[in-house]
């Protein structure tokens, strides 16, 4: 029972292992993934007003308004998809991390609600970063093969 106990209260539990963490994971990659994704193809669609916000509102550091503009499409068009199928997902993570981090302090006007978004998908992200895609992803699939040869 203390054996038991100890593990459980130290994250050694194997239904916690097995079960809760590679779905939590999961779910933190597809619930950002929808986040990001999302916010690309609005920018898509509205593109003219997409490059005004980003040269008279969005205060980007050092980059060019329509470069930063064409890179934060980028970035929330394709690396939501590295997420969702685990692929390469701790460069993502990172990658939509910075993306979130420059958008919360290059938008003057944040609201509060709005600055705990980018604070909860910050951590979540940061949580991906650390802790990897899981055992429901391709990198798991790909680390295995890699490491039996």
């Amino acid at each position: 029972m203390k054996k038991f106990l100890s593990g459980f209260l130290m994250g050694d539990c194997a239904p916690m292992n097995l079960v809760v963490r590679p779905l939590l994971l999961l779910g933190f990659r597809l619930y950002l993934a929808q986040v990001f994704f999302m916010s690309g193809l609005t920018k898509i669609k509205t593109w003219s007003t997409t490059l005004s916000l980003f040269e008279y509102e969005y205060n980007v550091p050092i980059l060019p308004p329509q470069i930063a503009a064409y890179m934060a499409t980028a970035g929330e068009l394709i690396l939501p998809a590295a997420l969702v199928l685990g692929l390469f997902n701790r460069p993502a993570a990172l990658g939509l991390f910075i993306l979130n981090l420059v958008a919360a302090i290059s938008y003057p006007d944040i609201s509060t609600a709005g600055m705990k978004d980018h604070i909860i998908w910050g951590t979540m992200l940061a949580v991906l970063f650390t802790f990897g895609p899981g055992t429901l992803s391709i990198d798991k699939i790909l680390s295995n093969r890699w490491k039996n040869g």
